[in-house]
């Protein structure tokens, strides 16, 4: 089979993944069913809450990411970034305790409450920031199976793909998000399945390879892997992709469903980085997933290319709901389904646009995950009394941490480890410190 009927087939994946999800979700008619995802009253159980938080967490990005540091630091690099759904576990347990304890319905409410309207507009900043960012980041994947970065065939997948998931999305709102959710967890696992068979079917591939793949040393993918981990207690919380889906369930649910997704989540990653782990023994170059798929012949390709569909569709379909519910219920703009609607388009159309400003998938994740590294003691330490200057100096700091990552000014002497994500590392530990020391101040002066 050449390249055209690839492209071809490429091109029908596309098309008809997203037509069936169309026909096949649920059409909202109510506030409910558009922005929480209510069926007759019937709220999310854990099997459907689980895979939902899975799938909408395993971006197109985030795989692809997995297979690169596979194929850059062996078994090390899929672990390493494996680390950061620790996020799930910390935001199962702290928001259960927001829900249960405090009595607070949304992450904006329990914010309004404690520390003020200005905290929660500026909470809110930066998490349409975060869903801005994870448009292009996850669509921009499904360009490099079409094309070249730049060229007609790359920004057409781009654009005919992100229609046709607004086009469902706009249907059901969180309703078509969940439901689809439960559709791609499935094919996820199966597709996945089928790719790891076929690498462990090659004879001078073995479960020795894998873990003899890396060095564990800081040099060799542990950097990424502590700063994952630093991240995970404030990361969860600036994406509502994950916290919409902490409160539409019982808080008992929803605590089991999240703990259960931090394993199954993280052992997901580890196994797609085995693509990468096998690029590297084969002296492979280039994106891991996208060169293992060509070695293998078509089929292969296309059931890699599928599941880069199936996981950004996902992503993308819940990206899109809750960029409404912030506008229409969080900040109260508007609460209806047709401003809901109204706010998808929005957001698929602005976070379109970085696609065609070459911009860096991993600093989508590495970047805004710095940037609100500020929210860790205010989550952290929810139920401790502070005055609401804590908030801001805690958030103010983190930012300023996340602009020293960008321009690169971090001072060498304070950094204590070699190789690659050394910086950013030790930029997450000293601003993480940095934001809970001065969370805490103000009390210690007040009292």
């Amino acid at each position: 089979m050449n390249n055209i009927d690839t492209i071809t087939w490429q091109w029908g994946l596309i098309i008809t993944s997203s037509l069936i999800l169309f026909f096949l979700s649920p059409f909202a008619k109510t506030t409910d069913q558009f922005f929480k995802a209510t069926k007759r009253l019937k709220k999310p159980g854990t099997v459907v809450l689980t895979g939902s938080l899975i799938i909408s967490w395993i971006f197109a990005k985030s795989i692809t990411n997995a297979a690169n540091l596979g194929l850059q630091f062996g078994l090390v690099g899929g672990v390493a970034y494996a680390g950061y759904y620790l996020s799930f576990a910390v935001a199962g347990i702290l928001l259960y305790q927001l829900r249960v304890k405090g009595g607070f319905e949304s992450i904006h409410h329990f914010l309004t409450t404690k520390f003020g309207k200005g905290a929660m507009a500026i909470f809110s900043i930066l998490i349409a920031f975060r869903l801005f960012n994870e448009v292009w980041s996850n669509t921009m994947v499904i360009g490099s199976y079409f094309g070249e970065t730049g060229s007609s065939p790359y920004y057409w997948s781009i654009l005919l793909f992100t229609l046709l998931t607004l086009a469902y999305a706009l249907k059901g709102g969180l309703s078509s998000s969940i439901f689809t959710d439960v559709i791609q967890m499935g094919l996820f696992s199966v597709l996945l399945f089928i790719i790891l068979y076929h690498i462990f079917s090659i004879e001078d591939f073995s479960t020795q390879d894998i873990v003899s793949s890396g060095t564990w040393s800081f040099e060799l993918g542990l950097n990424l892997f502590f700063a994952a981990i630093i991240q995970s207690f404030s990361y969860p919380f600036h994406d509502p992709v994950l916290t919409d889906r902490a409160f539409i369930s019982s808080p008992k649910v929803t605590r089991r469903s999240f703990l259960i997704a931090s394993v199954l989540g993280a052992l997901c990653i580890i196994l797609f980085s085995i693509i990468g782990v096998y690029a590297q023994t084969q002296n492979i170059q280039g994106q891991a997933a996208v060169e293992v798929g060509k070695i293998f012949g078509v089929f292969i390709l296309l059931i890699i290319n599928f599941i880069m569909i199936t996981s950004a569709a996902s992503t993308l379909d819940s990206t899109f709901s809750s960029f409404s519910k912030l506008l229409s219920i969080d900040l109260n703009l508007g609460k209806n389904v047709t401003f809901g609607r109204l706010s998808m388009i929005i957001i698929a159309v602005l976070g379109t646009i970085p696609v065609f400003l070459d911009a860096e998938i991993l600093s989508a994740t590495t970047i805004s995950g710095t940037m609100v590294i500020g929210l860790t003691p205010v989550f952290l330490f929810w139920n401790i009394d502070v005055p609401k200057i804590s908030y801001y100096l805690s958030v103010s700091c983190g930012l300023v941490f996340g602009i020293i990552l960008v321009l690169n000014i971090f001072p060498e002497s304070l950094i204590f480890t070699q190789g690659k994500y050394a910086d950013l590392l030790w930029i997450n530990f000293w601003g993480v410190l940095s934001c809970i020391t001065l969370y805490i101040i103000p009390k210690w002066i007040k009292k």
